[in-house]
């Protein structure tokens, strides 16, 4: 199922905030809509966050556009606009760095329509969100063809928050890994954390398992130590909204927990991510902006309150694990390993 449907005039997003309970789509046709998707949750994940917003540019775009006389070239007016609208996308989430990445590139792409009508700018506009789009299905398929070689059959593999085609243009990261080490036919069993308190492992991650066949088994949070000390852990992959030039990976809270965790029981910590993850221009993971959400979000599920009126909240989405925890970081252009501030410099 595509959860980033372009539709030319329109962006077809699936809902992700209603999985696995009900299958409903948002149709986002301005670039504020596409803003509000992403900020809400509707769509979520680095890599699809980063495809969302070239699209909500695109559509933007098309709406300057339409306010330029026919004929005209684009002028200040547009390109202001289309400025403001770069802006609206960058506010909506400020910790991974793919959202940055695909709109300093669709910027770079528009500056080279300067002085074109409108139509030629939004037609490169639009094939270079095209291209971040299909490029990123393409990775996430050489990320599971690289990082299988890692899973032998017979392993209990824990992952964290969700990293498959739900948060990606297709396939996924460290889920594409899994899926490509279920499909080279080795006998695996996937562990996956419900990762509290936006549940994308329970709701998003067990769902798509099952559609996929993969034997999965749904655990709280709280259950990895067991299971680690019970030998049902051969390995922990995770994803990434940000790695840091030094190697730390900044990814949903909950993520460091496990890194310890892997670490005191002697068991390998992964990380997958395409190379847009990487951010060489922050040199540890302690420079980059951790999202705050709404509090709502702890003191509630589904609507229910769970927690007493008053009651202060702290709800960072991410945390940071630092690179000495990192085993390995798994990308389509290879496996790095430590020491990163090397080997992740040398990919690029």
């Amino acid at each position: 199922m595509k959860a980033i449907e372009w539709r030319e005039t329109s962006l077809r997003l699936l809902d992700q905030r209603k999985l696995p309970t009900a299958c409903e789509f948002v149709e986002c046709r301005t670039a504020e809509e596409v803003a509000d998707a992403i900020k809400s949750m509707v769509v979520r994940g680095a890599p699809a966050i980063g495809a969302a917003a070239a699209y909500g540019i695109v559509l933007g775009a098309k709406r300057l556009a339409a306010e330029v006389p026919h004929g005209a070239p684009t002028g200040d007016r547009f390109w202001n606009g289309l400025e403001a609208i770069c802006e609206l996308m960058a506010k909506t989430r400020p910790t991974a760095v793919n959202l940055f990445w695909a709109i300093e590139r669709m910027k770079r792409r528009a500056a080279g329509s300067r002085g074109s009508d409108p139509a030629a700018a939004i037609r490169a506009l639009e094939e270079e969100a095209n291209a971040i789009f299909r490029e990123d299905a393409e990775i996430n398929r050489r990320i599971g063809r690289n990082g299988a070689s890692l899973i032998a059959s017979g392993d209990g593999v824990l992952t964290h928050c969700n990293t498959g085609s739900l948060a990606t243009a297709d396939y996924g990261t460290a889920l594409g890994v899994i899926r490509a080490a279920h499909e080279s036919g080795k006998a695996i069993r996937v562990y996956a954390g419900e990762t509290r308190p936006f549940l994308q492992g329970a709701r998003l991650t067990a769902w798509e398992l099952l559609e996929e066949g993969i034997p999965a088994t749904l655990i709280t949070d709280n259950a990895a130590a067991y299971l680690m000390r019970r030998g049902l852990i051969q390995l922990v992959i995770v994803g990434a909204d940000r790695v840091a030039a030094n190697g730390d990976v900044v990814n949903k809270i909950g993520t460091y927990s496990l890194a310890v965790l892997a670490k005191a029981h002697g068991i390998p910590f992964y990380a997958a991510v395409p190379l847009s993850t990487i951010d060489l221009s922050v040199r540890s993971g302690d420079e980059v902006t951790i999202e705050e959400r709404d509090p709502r979000e702890v003191t509630h599920v589904f609507g229910t309150r769970i927690a007493p009126e008053g009651i202060d909240v702290l709800n960072p989405a991410f945390d940071i694990t630092p690179h000495e925890l990192v085993t390995a970081i798994i990308t389509e252009a290879g496996i790095v390993r430590p020491p990163y501030s090397e080997s992740l410099r040398a990919l690029f």
